[in-house]
C-alpha cells in the first residue's frame, strides 16, 4: 500500500487536500481548540484509507510524469479543496438551522441579550442557540452520522465528484447550496414555532390583563413567566426535538447522496 502511495503521490495529495479542506469547515473539527497537528494527522489517515478504494483514472490525462505539480495540478488541487469546503459547509448549514432556532427562541424568552462566544459555531450566540447546538452535536455523534459521513459520504464523493465535474455542474452546485440555505430557515422556524407561538399567546394575554387591571402590574412578572414557560415547553418537547434533529441529518445526507448520484449519471 505504501508503495502505491509513493508511486501516485500526486493523486494522494489531491485526496488529502479534499479531506483536509472538509475537516477545516466541518463542525466540531473546525474549532480552534482542536489541534492543527491532529487535523493534519486525521486527514492523512483518512486519505490513506480512502486512497486504495479510489479510481483515479479520471486524473490520468492531467497528471503524468511530465505534468506532475504543474498548472493543471494546481487547478485540480483548488477544485478538490472547493469540493471539501462545500461538503463541510453543507454540514455546517444543517447545524446552523438548530443554532438559528435557538436564537429565535432566545429572543422570545428574553435571552437575546445573554449571548456569549459559542465554540461550536465560532460566533456570538445566545444561550438557547448554544443549547440547541450542543444537543444537535450530541445527536450527530450518538447516532453514528459522523461515521456515515466519513465512511460513506466522503468515499462516495470521490466516485462521483472531481474538479472537472465542479466546473461542468457549477450551476447545480449553486442551486444545491441555495436550497440548503432555504431549508435552514424552514427547519429553524419549525423547531422554534411551538415555543414562539406559546410565548406570544402569553404575551398577548398579559397585555390584555394589564390593560383591564393596571393595578395587577403583570408586565413586571412577564420576564420570569416567559423563562419558566419556555423551559417547560423545551423540556416537554425535547424528545420530539431530538427526533427532528435526527431526521434533519438523515434528510441532509440523503440530499448530499442524491447530488452524488446526479453527478455520477444515476449510477449507485
Amino acid at each position: 500500500m505504501l508503495e502505491k502511495v509513493f508511486l501516485h503521490s500526486s493523486v494522494f495529495l489531491l485526496v488529502y487536500i479534499r479531506c483536509f479542506a472538509m475537516l477545516l469547515t466541518l463542525p466540531l473539527f473546525s474549532m480552534r481548540a482542536v489541534s492543527r497537528v491532529a487535523k493534519v494527522a486525521l486527514a492523512a489517515y483518512m486519505s490513506f484509507i480512502i486512497f486504495n478504494t479510489i479510481d483515479f483514472s479520471i486524473y490520468s490525462p492531467f497528471i503524468t510524469d511530465g505534468q506532475a505539480f504543474s498548472l493543471h495540478f494546481i487547478l485540480l488541487a483548488i477544485g478538490e479543496a472547493l469540493i471539501g469546503v462545500i461538503m463541510g459547509f453543507y454540514i455546517t448549514v444543517i447545524f446552523a438551522a438548530f443554532s438559528t432556532s435557538g436564537q429565535l427562541t432566545a429572543y422570545q424568552m428574553g435571552f437575546s441579550a445573554a449571548s456569549s462566544y459559542d465554540s461550536l459555531s465560532q460566533v456570538e450566540n445566545p444561550l438557547m442557540g448554544q443549547f440547541f447546538n450542543f444537543i444537535a452535536m450530541f445527536v450527530f455523534l450518538q447516532t453514528d452520522f459522523l461515521q456515515i459521513l466519513f465512511s460513506r459520504g466522503l468515499v462516495a464523493s470521490y466516485k462521483s465528484l472531481n474538479a472537472i465535474s465542479l466546473v461542468v455542474h457549477g450551476n447545480d452546485f449553486v442551486m444545491f447550496l441555495m436550497k440548503s440555505l432555504t431549508k435552514l430557515f424552514a427547519d429553524a422556524f419549525v423547531i422554534s414555532l411551538p415555543i414562539m407561538g406559546t410565548l406570544l399567546m402569553i404575551t398577548l394575554c398579559m397585555g390584555l390583563l394589564s390593560k383591564a387591571a393596571p393595578q395587577m402590574n403583570l408586565l413586571s412578572e412577564g420576564f420570569p413567566i416567559m423563562i419558566l414557560v419556555g423551559f417547560v415547553i423545551i423540556a416537554m418537547s425535547l424528545p420530539a426535538l431530538i427526533n427532528f434533529f435526527s431526521r434533519s441529518f438523515f434528510q441532509g445526507f440523503r440530499a448530499l447522496e442524491d447530488l452524488f448520484i446526479t453527478f455520477s449519471g444515476g449510477i449507485r
